[in-house]
């Protein structure tokens, strides 16, 4: 059950970080509140997990998670760049969560 509380976690993190910029400063007061929310069910889920996940590893899959996720929603979403060197990067991220996935003790 820890794995999909990280699983989570890291979701309602790309949901927050998103929320940011489209709460424009938290002057957009539904974008405001979604993010808000969405920031204390990530770190709730995080603690949660991290009962039975390593510290490390926890967190390291939770930011990670977040940091893909964001990324190829600022691809999608806000027209951020798609370069091959960039979507290299997210890919060894990606890489990098499976491999702390793989190795957890």
């Amino acid at each position: 059950m820890a794995w999909l509380y990280l699983f989570v976690a890291g979701l309602l993190e790309i949901v927050w970080a998103v929320g940011l910029k489209s709460s424009q400063g938290f002057t957009k007061p539904l974008a405001s509140v979604v993010t808000v929310v969405a920031m204390g069910g990530s770190f709730w889920l995080l603690a949660l997990a991290l009962k039975e996940i390593p510290l490390g590893t926890g967190y390291a899959v939770w930011v990670g998670i977040g940091a893909v996720g964001t990324a190829v929603l600022g691809i999608v979403l806000f027209g951020e760049p798609a370069t091959w060197p960039r979507l290299a990067c997210i890919a060894l991220i990606c890489a990098g969560i499976a491999g702390l996935k793989l190795t957890a003790g």
